[in-house]
């Protein structure tokens, strides 16, 4: 019997060994293979009705799903990207150059000056720091996270690739993983397969809802802010997408400013346009297609989901606007089935 423990217990020394092993050889993929596995999740319900067309042929509907990706997820995105890199250096030279420091002053200035003429105690303040640390620092942050995603071709193909075949072969053989992984599990089939339905779940609920909608109003803005001529729309589109996850102020952190350097610059115009944009075709996106979006599978509290997006993305880079919520989500899982079990053992 001791032998046998023995045995036990070097086997389960060398499988740390290799575990650790493997997860260095796998390390430089791992952003590709966690992304891959999400979005198995979020198109397993496209894959099964391509199964269906296909007559179960699994591998041409994973193949037909995958090209669907590339078309219309990886394709725009690629292209968003180098676009919000491309804005962000002609802001960040704008913003360097002498002039571009001194059109920003007299706008702010002049809008000390309007702001002066409806309320007094304005004309005597006085607007003084250290304007070129601040900006070089915000659009360098820009650049260095942003950036980093896009602006090194050769990784951003071999990540591509990685993650294409990986999200292939989880379409077509997820059923087998699944029933691998709930057979390894040391609890039982029902509380792993809680377990695995909760997560799933949780992927469903932060992609297809928060970071969904959270999209879409980044569209929307970027769409409004470009047909108001507002500068560099797409890389303020894509911030407004961040900024929409904050509770009780979403987009307006982008459309507010916007609209107050239209109304600095005279164009009053545009400036009402794009306050009825920002109310109809922004604001309202919460009250008709977040209750659709957001109210299926595990929620999160807004003020966890920003929470989690901007600590996620401290701690892991971009990444973490996607896999913070997720790691949250799946937090909160587990303590449901941790819950489910204590109250089980009680009884």
């Amino acid at each position: 019997m001791g032998d046998k423990n023995n045995q036990f217990k070097f086997l389960l020394i060398l499988l740390a060994a290799a575990a650790v092993l493997v997860f260095f050889v796998f390390k430089p993929f791992l952003f590709s293979l966690l992304l891959a596995i999400v979005f198995a999740v979020v198109f397993q319900p496209l894959y099964q009705k391509i199964l269906k067309l296909t007559r179960q042929r699994q591998g041409l509907a994973a193949g037909i799903a995958t090209f669907l990706v590339i078309i219309f997820i990886l394709t725009p995105i690629t292209f968003l990207g180098f676009q919000i890199v491309k804005e962000a250096q002609q802001l960040y030279f704008f913003l360097v150059a002498h002039s571009g420091k001194d059109v920003v002053l007299n706008t702010i200035d002049n809008l000390i000056a309007k702001t002066g003429q409806f309320f007094p105690v304005f004309n005597d303040f006085s607007f003084n720091f250290n304007f070129d640390q601040y900006l070089k620092q915000g659009v360098s942050w820009l650049l260095k996270n942003l950036g980093a995603i896009f602006s090194n071709l050769a990784n951003l193909l071999v990540s591509s690739f990685i993650f294409l075949v990986a999200f292939y072969y989880l379409l077509k053989d997820g059923k087998g993983l699944r029933k691998r992984i709930i057979d390894l599990s040391p609890l039982g089939d029902r509380e792993d397969e809680t377990v695995l339905l909760k997560l799933e779940a949780a992927i469903n609920s932060v992609i297809r809802g928060n970071l969904t909608i959270a999209v879409i109003q980044g569209v929307l803005t970027a769409i409004g802010l470009t047909i108001f001529n507002v500068p560099n729309p797409v890389l303020w589109g894509s911030l407004a997408a961040i900024t929409s996850l904050i509770p009780g102020v979403g987009t307006s952190l982008v459309i507010i400013p916007a609209i107050v350097y239209l109304f600095i610059v005279g164009n009053t115009f545009s400036m009402a346009g794009l306050i009825i944009w920002g109310i109809a075709a922004v604001g309202l996106i919460d009250n008709f297609l977040g209750p659709r979006f957001v109210g299926r599978g595990m929620q999160l509290h807004p003020l966890l989901v920003i929470l989690s997006v901007l600590g996620g993305a401290t701690f892991l880079g971009p990444a973490g606007f996607i896999f913070g919520p997720l790691v949250v989500s799946l937090f909160f899982a587990l303590l449901d089935i941790y819950t489910y079990l204590l109250g089980k053992t009680h009884n």
